[in-house]
């Protein structure tokens, strides 16, 4: 199966209509699978496309497919399975559950394919070979620093202004089967924390541990949900809400939803709550636009795609990829070879500058949403 047909059969899943048949290799080329996640995401889809065009210009078929976040006729568990079964020559996973593929990864050890996680760290598995990721600790780090920004906690440089507040903030986590929410939790949390202990910042809620902040599959509709019942539970007395801690723009865009059901806002000068978000999504930077998200955090997904690429062709060439970390990222029965990518906070006065001039969004998406 081509990327072409991958892409094409994915628009049928929902449909019912589908049900993936191996694909071999294509008139002797090498073929590479590539399983994202889902395609409910715009992240990830860009990140699909981008890995397939990056290996199939170095000369290889991509059979590139997306799980549906693990729907019961698209399991990502079987659609890896299958490519190995098919005989690709190397696997890029980005998993939807880190420790969902266990048995599959070690049947890929045992075809001698190599497995290259994909941002998301593959878990409870001595069969991962390799992992391309963000500095996914200083996500949660610059996600907090944002909200005491623009609570104005903390100045543009991150030094304490001296405002102790108080101020009322709520936290949303993303799903945790995906070790990078605990990551982004663990770095906001460890910045947070003093403000919370000093009284400078208060969860009305008492929701401060990631069990109950989860949202999982990272879904808007669930953020939107848990934001909406919050309010009810919380907030229905008339105090008034600060500051969202949001480790994703998708979690972001529900909770803004359910705060101007709720009456909040329109916007942050009218009084909407600062809401953190990222990856830079074309839907939270119009609203940052329209000033009702206060951040995303941008991670150039084509710089990691083409990380990827490069560690997939120096297996494939009989060589090792270049790794930065060999302490951070222990899967449970493994500390996985990794190389890590920087990211970078953005602001409404940033977008122009970072994300369209840059290439990463043109106007037409940014409004189209």
């Amino acid at each position: 199966m081509t990327r072409r047909v991958a892409a094409a059969a994915a628009a049928l899943v929902s449909t019912g209509v589908l049900a993936l048949s191996g694909c071999g290799v294509l008139d002797g080329t090498e073929t590479i699978g590539v399983a994202m996640p889902t395609e409910s995401s715009e992240r990830w889809i860009t990140d699909g496309e981008t890995l397939a065009d990056g290996l199939e210009g170095a000369g290889y078929e991509v059979d590139l497919r997306y799980a549906g976040d693990d729907i019961a006729q698209y399991r990502q568990a079987d659609q890896v399975q299958e490519m190995i079964d098919d005989g690709v020559e190397l696997l890029i996973v980005a998993a939807v559950d880190g420790a969902g593929l266990v048995d599959q990864l070690a049947a890929a050890e045992a075809a001698g394919i190599p497995v290259i996680a994909y941002d998301r760290l593959l878990l409870d598995s001595e069969h991962v070979d390799h992992y391309v990721t963000f500095d996914n600790y200083g996500v949660g780090v610059a996600q907090a620093q944002a909200l005491l920004r623009g609570l104005g906690v903390v100045d543009a440089d991150g030094a304490p202004t001296g405002d102790g507040g108080p101020y009322n903030i709520e936290l949303f986590a993303g799903s945790l089967d995906d070790n990078n929410a605990l990551i982004f939790w663990e770095g906001a949390m460890d910045t947070l924390r003093p403000y919370l202990d000093d009284g400078t910042l208060r969860v009305p809620s008492g929701q401060t541990e990631v069990a109950f902040a989860e949202t999982y599959r990272w879904s808007e509709d669930t953020a939107r949900d848990r934001m909406g019942s919050l309010l009810s539970q919380y907030y229905d007395d008339g105090t008034e809400l600060h500051g969202v801690l949001s480790p994703y723009d998708g979690i972001s865009r529900g909770v803004i939803a359910a705060l101007g059901l709720w009456g909040i806002g329109p916007t942050l000068g009218e009084g909407l709550p600062v809401v953190t978000g990222q990856d830079a999504e074309a839907g939270s930077v119009q609203l940052m636009r329209q000033d009702m998200q206060h951040s995303t955090i941008f991670k150039d997904t084509r710089v990691l795609a083409d990380r990827a690429v490069d560690a997939a062709l120096a297996y494939l060439e009989g060589g090792e990829p270049e790794v930065t970390d060999t302490t951070t990222y222990d899967n449970r029965v493994k500390v996985v070879p990794t190389y890590t990518l920087d990211i970078e906070t953005v602001y409404r006065r940033d977008i122009e500058e970072v994300l369209v001039a840059s290439g990463y969004l043109t106007e037409e998406e940014i409004s189209a949403g």
